[in-house]
């Protein structure tokens, strides 16, 4: 029986996760099912336009900043013992923008908004304020998930593509002060070295990044147990999940964009 124990274990483990992969899906699936039915609360979903989108500006943009400066740096660190240091705006720009940019990005936000998230709505299921909202005919799930979900959908790809630009003027500030490049040429290698499909993916990657921040906190805060304890559990496992399926959904979108 000793012996078995450690498999049972890993049993149990699986058909845990199994189960909660099932329980988020329904959930997912219902949630964009609401999305195009009546009643709307354009109020809320503002309000988490300004929360996701605007607030999360500072940190995005600091991120993408040191980022694009240090990722110039070690390109050409590299490149140097090939002499390829030419490369440094266009390889600089395409790891902006296929992955730095949206996946830096993407973590940054969970890390703000999902967390945010589960812990408002945790604590409004424990103070029953969800209970009040049946009580008043709202539906809990279009007018806590639907406005977030939704604003998280539109205004990621937008903090990308501001991410993606400061992140590589962030290299272009690098190559130009400190590794002697000139700053037309630097700035025209990244022009002709980009296409569309890098930036367009690293969008699309933002708006799927969105979408699992969002639905991650409010999962995760109408799951939540009852108390202070339960509110905290609730937000750890919501910023958790939402880093651990954006590194996933990244995986998977790359091979789908770029794996002939």
């Amino acid at each position: 029986m000793s012996v078995l124990s450690p498999v049972a274990s890993i049993g149990r483990a699986t058909l845990s996760l199994l189960a909660s992969l099932g329980r988020i899906a329904i959930f997912a699936v219902q949630v964009v099912g609401h999305i195009f039915r009546p009643p709307f609360y354009p109020r809320e979903f503002l309000s988490a336009l300004m929360q996701i989108g605007w607030f999360s500006l500072p940190v995005v943009g600091m991120t993408a900043l040191f980022t694009g400066g240090a990722l110039a740096l070690q390109i050409y660190a590299g490149g140097a013992r090939y002499g390829a240091e030419a490369a440094v705006p266009s390889i600089t720009a395409i790891g902006m923008v296929r992955e730095l940019g949206p996946v830096l990005g993407g973590l940054m936000v969970a890390a703000r908004v999902t967390s945010s998230i589960a812990a408002e709505i945790g604590t409004m299921k424990v103070t029953e304020q969800i209970d009040a909202l049946v009580t008043l005919s709202t539906n809990p799930l279009k007018y806590l998930a639907v406005p977030r979900v939704v604003a998280a959908v539109l205004v990621m790809p937008i903090l990308v593509a501001v991410g993606d630009s400061i992140g590589i003027a962030g290299g272009w500030l690098v190559g130009v002060n400190q590794l002697g490049f000139n700053s037309a040429a630097y700035l025209q290698n990244t022009v002709n070295f980009l296409e569309f499909w890098d930036v367009a993916s690293g969008l699309v990657k933002g708006a799927a990044f969105g979408f699992i921040i969002a639905l991650m906190g409010v999962f995760h805060g109408m799951n939540s147990g009852r108390g202070a304890q339960g509110v905290g559990a609730a937000t750890k496992s919501a910023v958790v999940a939402a880093s651990v399926l954006i590194l996933a959904a990244n995986f998977l979108l790359t091979r789908v964009f770029f794996t002939s």
